[in-house]
């Protein structure tokens, strides 16, 4: 059943590793923001050490992962296994949004592949890391990417693309800065 874990093991990050999808949870400060979850893919997960996690942050329709991060750091990300035994891994910690031209950027984006309209890295300083049983999550047969992401950025091109992360990404729900 639950256990927690002092870092992030090999055995962990081979888990993480072999799933397609990962959740972000994140909210602002305070009581009277929305709480927010991101279903997240398109290999752009890396374990980077036993304590730190990050991933490329592709375009999305809203920027509150972003925004939140800026604002108090706290962060959630959550694996479930819907092929295979059942598992679920949840890594919290503080995490930072880095420029893509940030020299501290440089370890994801070597490893990942590069996708057109990737708005910044997420960095997370990994605080906790703990396991579950997933009994109730489905199985469900993994039958590849959806190219729909990538075709929208192809089809916008950069500046198509900057000027939609101006207009959609510029501000979370709650009103905090999203993309600088």
């Amino acid at each position: 059943m639950a256990r927690t874990h002092d870092l992030i093991t090999g055995e962990l990050a081979s888990f993480i590793a072999r799933q397609h999808v990962f959740f972000v949870g994140t909210a602002p400060s305070g009581a009277d923001g929305h709480v927010n979850v991101s279903p997240k893919g398109l290999d752009t997960f890396r374990v980077i050490d036993d304590h730190t996690v990050a991933w490329l942050d592709l375009t999305g329709s809203g920027i509150e992962t972003v925004s939140h991060l800026r604002e108090n750091g706290r962060v959630v990300v959550m694996f479930c296994a819907f092929e295979g035994p059942p598992r679920i891994v949840r890594v919290h910690g503080h995490g930072d949004v880095l420029a893509l031209d940030d020299p501290r950027a440089a370890a994801v984006l070597e490893e990942v592949p590069a996708y057109p309209g990737s708005r910044s890295v997420i960095r997370v300083a990994v605080e906790r890391i703990s396991t579950s049983c997933g009994y109730a999550v489905p199985l469900m047969d993994y039958r590849g990417e959806r190219p729909t992401l990538v075709e929208w950025a192809d089809r916008k091109g950069p500046a198509g693309v900057a000027a939609y992360h101006a207009e959609k990404n510029a501000e979370s729900i709650d009103g905090l800065p999203g993309l600088l």
